[in-house]
């Protein structure tokens, strides 16, 4: 093997019908390299299973000790609306399927205090408006 090839091994493959998903544990190997990019990786597993690269979720891999061997999952899912569905936000974000909202801190904590001085039924409609504040500054 060359300093560039890369290995892409599934295991533990399922299909998930009721989250419109394929999920399985991915194994790479890449002697002579410390990491493989996520991107290339996308690239690989979609092309692996006939999907989209950008419907590939990776995550939680761990490298093995003295390098070579990387072990993570991967989720491949049918559609776009399903991945929004059920992947939470973080890794929406980080595969960057949908953008991360920038809220100032304070705008947070102020939205936050003004719902505690609230009870009540007022309680849904501050916390409405206060969200609406803190989204238009």
């Amino acid at each position: 093997m060359s300093d560039g090839a890369v290995v892409v091994k599934t295991r533990k493959f399922k299909k998930n019908p009721l989250l419109s998903r394929r999920q399985m544990i991915i194994d790479i190997i890449h002697p002579g390299r410390a990491n493989v990019p996520r991107s290339e990786l996308q690239e690989v597993v979609g092309g692996m299973y006939k999907a989209d690269p950008k419907l590939v979720i990776l995550f939680g891999f761990q490298t093995k000790f003295g390098g070579g061997k990387t072990t993570g999952f991967a989720l491949i899912y049918d559609n776009k609306e399903s991945l929004i569905k059920f992947e939470p936000k973080y890794r929406l974000i980080r595969n960057g399927t949908i953008d991360k909202k920038e809220t100032s801190r304070k705008a947070i904590k102020e939205a936050k205090n003004k719902k505690k001085k609230i009870r009540g039924t007022g309680a849904s409609i501050a916390k409405h408006k206060a969200k609406r504040a803190a989204g238009d500054d």
